[in-house]
Order: C-alpha cells, then sequence, then structure tokens
C-alpha cells in the first residue's frame, strides 16, 4: 500500500526535484564552460637534421587523442656506455630518442623494427601505462607531457626513449637583442664554445642542434632554454661564479664532459633539462662549492654520476648548501644517480648541507666496484662534513648492480686526501626498492670522530615490506637484518620508523 503525500511532504519532494535538476543543469553548464575553457588538443613535431645520426630499431608515430592524424617522428640517437666488470673497458652503445610537446592528450604508436616482439615495458612504472601490444607495435596514451622509455624484450640499450614538453606558446623573437636565437638546424660556432653575457637568454628553437658548451662566466640573469639541443662540444653547460641563471628545456645529448657543471655559483634553476651521455666521466650535472641550485623535472642517462654534489675541486672554493632534486627520473649506466661529498678541501674543510632529494624514480644503476655503489650515495671524504639531508618520496626500480642507499665516511686514496668529517641528521622518508639485484647496504663510519649520527627511516619499503624495528623478528636480530643490509660501530641513532610511529613521536 502506498502512504499519500502530506501537501508539505509533495512540496518538498517536488522542490528537491526541481533542486537535482537545476544541480544538473548548473554542473552540465560548469562541464562545458570547462570544456570551452579548455585548449584545444595541439601536437608540434621537429625534424632531425640531415646531418645528425639516426638510429633503425624504431618507428614511432604520434597523433592527438583520440583521432588525430597521424605523424611519423624522426628518430635521433644517443650514445650510451657500459663497463666491463673483468676488463675495465667500456662499450658503446647506440639507443634511440623522439621528442615533441603537446597539450591535452596524445597517442603514441610504436613499432619495434627488428621483430620478435613478446612484451614491452613503458617506464617509470609508477606512471602505470599498461600499452596495449600487437605483433611488434604497442600503443599507449600520454595525458600530459611526461619523459618515458619504452623497452622491448627487457632491452637495456635498444630502448626508446621519449621525451616531451609543453607546447611554447611565447617563444622569443630572434630579433630580440637580448636573445642569442639558434633556429632549426645544424649550428657551430667559433671554439665550441658560446659564452653568455649577462641579461642574455640562449634560445634553441625544436629542431635546433648546437654543437658548443654554453659558458656562464661571472654573469648574472642569463639563460638558456627552448626545445632544441647542445650536441657533443666540450661539454653541455659550464656556470662558474655567477648568479640566477636558468637553464629549461633542453636536450644535452653525448657531451665531451659533463652535462652541467656548476661552480661557485648561486641561485640557479635547471628544469626538465635532459641529458644522454657515453663518454669516460660522463656526469649529468655536478655541483662544487654552490648554494641554491634547484634541478627539476630532468630526465637522466648518463655513464658516470647523474648528480654529483662535492665542495672544492680545481679551482672551485667554498661550501654548497641548499641543493634540490626533485621530480626527476634517473638511470645511471656506470656509477650513482646521485652521489654526494666525494671532493673537498682538507686544508680548510668545508660543509655540504641542507639538501632535499625528493620524487624521484630511479630506473637503473650498475656499478661493480664496492666503493661506488648506492642509488643515493653520502661519502664524505677530503674533511667534508654532510649534514641536514632530506630525501623523500623516491622509487626505485630493480637495477643491474649496486646498492640501494650508501653512507660512507671515507678516505679513498684515490681521490681523497685525508677522511670526510662525517654525516649527520638524514632523514629518508617512503623511500620503496622493488627488484632482486641489490647488494647489501651500508653504512660505514670511519671512527668515532668520524661517524654516521642521526639518521631515520620512516616508511621504507623493500618488496611491498615496511622495514622498522618494531617489525617482527627475533630480538638479537638487528632491523638491518631483516633486508640484509649493515652498519657498523661508528653508526649511532640509526632509526626505522613506521609512519604511525613517526607521526606519534612528532605529536608527543
Amino acid at each position: 500500500m502506498t502512504t499519500p503525500l502530506s501537501r508539505r511532504t509533495a512540496l518538498q519532494a517536488a522542490g528537491a526535484t526541481v533542486l537535482a535538476a537545476g544541480t544538473s543543469l548548473t554542473a552540465t553548464a560548469a562541464q562545458a564552460d570547462e570544456a570551452a575553457r579548455k585548449p584545444a588538443p595541439k601536437l608540434v613535431t621537429y625534424p632531425r637534421p640531415s646531418s645528425m645520426p639516426t638510429n633503425t630499431s624504431f618507428k614511432v608515430r604520434v597523433r592527438t587523442a583520440p583521432d588525430g592524424e597521424w605523424r611519423t617522428l624522426d628518430i635521433w640517437r644517443p650514445q650510451l656506455e657500459e663497463i666491463n666488470p673483468t676488463t675495465g673497458s667500456g662499450k658503446v652503445y647506440n639507443t634511440s630518442m623522439v621528442y615533441f610537446d603537446f597539450q591535452g592528450s596524445v597517442e603514441i604508436e610504436v613499432t619495434y623494427l627488428k621483430g620478435g616482439t613478446t612484451k614491452a615495458r613503458v617506464r617509470p612504472d609508477a606512471l602505470g601505462i599498461t600499452p596495449e601490444l600487437g605483433g611488434d607495435t604497442l600503443v599507449f596514451t600520454l595525458d600530459k607531457p611526461r619523459d618515458v622509455v619504452v623497452q622491448i624484450n627487457d632491452e637495456i640499450f635498444d630502448a626508446l626513449h621519449i621525451i616531451t614538453n609543453q607546447v611554447d606558446c611565447n617563444p622569443p623573437s630572434a630579433d630580440d637583442p637580448d636573445v642569442i636565437y639558434f633556429g632549426p638546424g645544424d649550428h657551430t660556432v667559433t671554439g665550441n664554445i658560446l659564452t653568455v653575457p649577462s641579461g642574455k637568454t640562449v634560445y634553441l628553437a625544436g629542431g635546433a642542434v648546437l654543437r658548443a658548451q654554453v659558458f656562464f662566466k661571472d654573469v648574472e640573469k642569463a639563460a638558456l632554454k627552448g626545445h632544441g639541443m647542445l650536441y657533443g662540444g666540450p661539454g653541455g653547460v659550464l656556470c662558474e661564479g655567477s648568479r640566477n641563471i636558468r637553464v629549461h628545456d633542453v636536450i644535452i645529448m653525448n657531451p665531451n664532459g659533463y652535462a652541467g657543471t656548476f661552480g661557485e655559483s648561486e641561485n640557479i634553476h635547471v628544469k626538465k633539462a635532459r641529458s644522454f651521455s657515453s663518454k669516460g666521466n660522463g656526469d649529468g650535472f655536478d655541483i662544487f662549492s654552490s648554494s641554491r641550485i634547484v634541478f627539476d623535472g630532468c630526465f637522466m642517462r648518463n655513464s658516470d654520476d647523474c648528480f654529483a654534489i662535492y665542495t672544492h675541486r680545481w679551482d672551485y672554493y667554498g661550501d654548497t648548501r641548499d641543493i634540490t632534486i626533485q621530480n626527476c627520473t634517473l638511470w645511471a649506466d656506470v656509477a650513482h644517480p646521485i652521489n654526494v661529498g666525494t671532493h673537498g678541501n682538507t686544508d680548510a674543510p668545508e660543509v655540504i648541507e641542507n639538501l632535499v632529494i625528493r620524487n624521484l624514480d630511479i630506473l637503473d644503476h650498475r656499478e661493480p666496484q664496492m666503493n661506488y655503489q648506492g642509488c643515493i650515495a653520502l661519502n664524505p671524504g677530503d674533511a667534508n662534513l654532510i649534514k641536514n639531508v632530506r630525501i623523500e618520496d623516491v622509487r626505485i626500480e630493480d637495477f643491474r648492480w649496486g646498492q640501494v642507499i650508501y653512507m660512507k665516511v671515507m678516505y679513498n686514496p684515490k681521490y681523497n686526501t685525508s677522511v670526510g668529517r662525517g654525516i649527520e641528521n638524514v632523514y629518508v622518508k617512503n623511500l620503496s626498492y622493488t627488484g632482486t639485484h641489490a647488494n647489501p647496504s651500508m653504512f660505514l663510519g670511519y671512527n668515532a670522530e668520524h661517524a654516521i649520527k642521526d639518521v631515520t627511516f620512516e616508511n621504507l619499503v623493500i618488496n611491498g615490506v615496511v622495514i622498522a624495528d618494531s617489525m617482527k623478528k627475533p630480538s638479537w636480530y638487528y632491523t638491518t637484518d631483516a633486508i640484509q643490509w649493515f652498519y657498523n660501530e661508528h653508526v649511532t641513532n640509526l632509526k626505522f620508523l613506521t609512519t604511525a610511529e613517526a607521526e606519534a613521536a612528532t605529536a608527543s
């Protein structure tokens, strides 16, 4: 039996219906307004100059999603290196890269021309991209610009690197007197070094290749920007004694040295720079005696350390402080993704302090030598003191050879003239490793006067297991025994906490 509605109830019901209809109409209108305000999909691709080498493993097409016109991309050829652990010799491999700009979403189609495809992987794994694979062709979508690596059948070097940017809606004019402009094509400068004056911006348009090092020497408010490429040269970027410098978006490929060197400089911002290297000592970005430097959104695949942070070396002197590495993807074919502390000044000891390392995806690390292992390595030598380090939200995928993290107060006669002073106050939060190839991580103080002090891990996750001092284990076990890590007697106040335990400790 249906009970009749009272007049008041009926009016309330009617009002609710009208309100619901109004809400629906309002929501629909809001969605329409949002759609109208949303920029139209756009795709910008760039030709590879015929003078630049290519690779023939892949065919790559891209279109705006879901039904734009397909465009075939030119393939670039970075080179990479692997060290033979028996002979020490390095073998150079060709690999593949494409790059383009877009807004909206894009669909990417990759065909492996060598055939025999049984599986495909799009990395970093944290992006959760599962490609649709049919034969030797895979398809996937990017909803915003990201840098990713496509691996076929677990190939390490015969892979495809996809570099993407936002569309540059306001490029500078080639006639701007404050801009040193390089348009599409292959460019050289006298001596292969381009020295940048204060107040000037070097702009590499998409499709531009500059075969030179860009040099900032004792200047202020200068920049290197654009969607083009630095290729070869004695190094990528060299910044000495300079302030307020910006390096944005450029690709640095196959330099004959570091991708970037920053010495005795201050207030440097490097955003979405990319680096590929294969030469000996082919570091990515190295810092010496500098302060207030931010690396944001960089993709680095290097044949030595991707990032190295030091104090004194060569003609650089002074402390290094306030360094941030964030939102980056790192792949070290040789040595460390991040290395801190090796070089310093025994005669006038220096400090490396206030380091922030956050939101990273570490894709690989391969280093046979025990002294140079560690996806993140804190290794003070030469009387350096490392203190106040915050590492947070770092995802480490399975790598070929090395350690998850390595802390050692060291005296390495090959590089040092004295032992480091110590490591103090390191907080590691939300670090995860998934894999089976990691050697035991080591924490090694040198002696009681050159020690490691006050290191805390919060929510350390190894293969899905949270590692904490409170975890179930035999009472006589160290927490590190659970994951086969090791620390010596010169490490004090090493803690492993769950997030709940850390929050409770902060609240108390």
